[in-house]
């Protein structure tokens, strides 16, 4: 197989994750909760290898018909944004008033955000947090807190988007890679086992949900905290 044939293999598997994404709206609409977050996991594993694949392939020379980088915030909108926003509200987790002002503030900030091209750092992480609201809903759906609690993290995350805290990338933020990566993989694992389960998680699938989640949340925010006052990382 030749560069270019090889380049274009990862597009194709990058415009797979829109194929996910609709069939995760479809069980969203019919409020098979399990199944989309299935499908949202599926895509989440994609969009976590197609980049270093894009790397290794020089997909920017190999294939410059397509623009990975453009195919990739589509694809990031519908299945980080969109639909966990669309699925809380319907969920009734979050409905009412509150499901309006939360839908709206996803949206909104996220669609600003996905648009901003500060949003990587020179170390490859994320400034301000990169919009994975996939992977809050799912552990919202998991934990199921009042929907007070809910609003109260989404309005601080939709803030957290604008505010120059660094986030990590499991893949490319080198910082803490030997840890971060396998971390994310420990998530991913916790997330299809609660979508598995339909969110009937024995004790430790919660922990180990949250504690990933946790980790995931704030590394970022520690390597800059530390990396400010001089110390090594």
């Amino acid at each position: 197989m030749t560069a270019a044939y090889k380049a274009l293999s990862v597009h194709l598997l990058t415009a797979t994750g829109a194929v996910f994404a609709m069939l995760a709206m479809l069980e969203a609409v019919d409020e098979h909760y399990d199944l989309m977050f299935l499908w949202l996991v599926v895509a989440f594993f994609v969009d976590g290898i197609d980049g270093p694949l894009a790397r290794k392939y020089n997909v920017k020379t190999n294939a410059p018909e397509f623009d990975g980088v453009l195919l990739d915030l589509i694809i990031d909108y519908l299945t980080y944004v969109f639909i966990p926003a669309f699925a809380l509200f319907k969920s009734g987790l979050m409905d009412g008033w509150s499901g309006w002002v939360m839908i709206i503030v996803i949206t909104f900030t996220s669609a600003l955000y996905f648009a901003d091209n500060r949003m990587k750092t020179k170390d490859n992480s994320f400034s301000g947090f990169p919009g994975c609201w996939n992977m809050v809903v799912l552990v919202l759906f998991a934990i199921e807190p009042p929907y007070w609690v809910s609003l109260i993290l989404v309005t601080f995350l939709a803030i957290a988007m604008f505010v120059p805290l660094k986030f990590v990338h499991p893949v490319r933020t080198e910082r803490w890679r030997n840890v971060t990566l396998p971390v994310a993989l420990a998530w991913t694992f916790f997330a299809g086992w609660a979508a598995w389960v339909d969110f009937e998680l024995p004790s430790l699938g919660h922990a180990g949900l949250v504690s990933t989640s946790i980790y995931l949340l704030f590394a970022g925010i520690v390597q800059q905290y530390r990396y400010q006052r001089g110390e090594k990382l």
